[in-house]
């Protein structure tokens, strides 16, 4: 009898050592995976007062305090909520976090809000595009009365202009193949939205920002790789398409080393009710950015994606759906946005979108880039 409750007493106890090393293992494990995204807040302490430090402590979790007092506060998110985020990575403000285990498909909605556009909410996430496939590439043609409708030259070939030299922005196009239905026949569903016509697809929007910008004396490159192709020859799957993205970004850098602005332009597959807004009564493609927090330095192309949609939104209110943070758990989570500080990931228009909706919106966004450009060059100047 005491040799049975001896044993028992030995499994329980062991149960309970496991049990508490497992929690030690996993806490250790969370705040690892954790500790880079409170990195900034470490920075911005340094900026505080300690006098101040209690105060921007209760303000996050007594909104009496968030009053607009003209001080230049550290912004700090919900202390409580970062410390459960810490011990068992559940935030209560997210119900992803209570069910992203559970529900097969939901990590793919793991995206973070970190500005929130005009109807941006998580009912209205991004969605990805399905990779290519060779039968869809094959079978879908170009409505070749569109591109008689767009009513402007070509943007495809490259307008260079003679008097700039030095070329500091770098254009391209991860997922070359996006298009969009109405400029596709017999193309009805989000799937139908891919083609390797770069008339067509987010290659013509790249050329034709590279235009604009050019056209403002901004030098610009932009990479037209069809990626399908690319893809192919080396018998990669479409989730290497960053890789090969990356490779042509890391060959341009090695022959410009000017290069400072990386954009990357890309199409979402929500339909149009989410993607379209009207100005003025005109219809523009809505925008989008994307940050890659898998960038241990994402905080600063965080900061200058902020600076862009600031701009957007003063000049085109609603134009933009806001800014996305996607982690590792979505796939690539980097996007090459550690080539720079200057690198950005955009998203314009959905499949529903047609060339006067888009061009529209590259136009906007093409003037909001260069006067933040010509600014930072500015400044760049006046401080030597």
């Amino acid at each position: 009898m005491k040799k049975t409750k001896r044993f028992a007493f030995l499994i329980i106890t062991s149960s309970t050592l496991l049990v508490i090393i497992s929690f030690i293992i996993t806490g250790i494990i969370i705040s690892l995976n954790l500790s880079y995204q409170y990195k900034f807040i470490q920075d911005s302490l340094k900026e505080v007062k300690s006098e101040q430090l209690f105060s921007q402590i209760m303000r996050t979790e007594n909104h009496y305090f968030f009053q607009d007092t003209g001080e230049n506060w550290l912004t700090l998110g919900n202390v409580s909520m970062y410390l459960m985020e810490l011990g068992v990575n559940i935030r209560p403000d997210d119900i992803r976090t209570f069910l992203g285990s559970e529900l097969p498909g939901l990590s793919a909605y793991d995206y973070e809000i970190a500005v929130a556009g005009e109807g941006t909410d998580l009912t209205t996430l991004p969605l990805e595009s399905s990779p290519p496939t060779d039968v869809l590439l094959k079978d879908r043609d170009v409505v070749e009365e569109e591109l008689q409708k767009k009513g402007h030259e070509d943007d495809s070939s490259i307008k260079n202009s003679p008097e700039i030299q030095n070329k500091t922005v770098f254009i391209y196009q991860t997922h070359s193949w996006e298009s969009y239905l109405p400029l596709l026949r017999d193309a009805k569903v989000p799937d139908d939205a891919i083609s390797n016509d770069n008339r067509v697809n987010v290659v013509a929007l790249g050329s034709r920002l590279s235009n604009k910008l050019n056209e403002e004396g901004i030098g610009t490159e932009h990479d037209q790789t069809n990626m399908t192709e690319e893809l192919n020859k080396r018998q990669w799957k479409s989730t290497k398409s960053y890789s090969m993205s990356g490779a042509i970004i890391e060959a341009n850098a090695n022959k410009n080393g000017k290069l400072e602005y990386y954009i990357d332009i890309h199409r979402d597959s929500s339909r149009r009710d989410i993607t379209t807004k009207t100005l003025n009564g005109k219809d523009y493609a809505k925008l989008y950015f994307v940050v890659g927090k898998g960038n241990e330095k994402y905080e600063k192309n965080l900061q200058f994606a902020k600076k862009l949609n600031t701009e957007l939104e003063k000049r085109y209110p609603g134009i933009s759906r806001g800014i996305f943070l996607k982690p590792n758990s979505m796939g690539n989570g980097v996007y090459n946005q550690d080539v720079s500080e200057k690198a950005i990931l955009i998203e314009v228009g959905g499949v529903d979108n047609n060339f006067e909706e888009l061009d529209r919106s590259i136009d906007a966004f093409s003037e909001v880039f260069s006067d933040v450009y010509w600014k930072e060059n500015k400044a760049k100047e006046v401080n030597g």
